[in-house]
């Protein structure tokens, strides 16, 4: 028995749309304190008033 075909297609969406939701997630966290952060400006520091 193929377990490939005993899978519904809504299953396999649904992992899709979850793998990139946590891929996307993880590349703003690592965007937001990894390496790349040391790049990022702060707006408000920049116009003191």
């Amino acid at each position: 028995m193929d377990p490939s075909s005993t899978s519904s297609p809504a299953l396999s969406v649904a992992i899709t749309v979850l793998a990139v939701l946590l891929a996307l997630t993880g590349f703003g966290v690592y965007q937001a304190f990894g390496p790349p952060s040391k790049t990022l400006s702060d707006p408000f520091d920049d116009h003191d008033d």
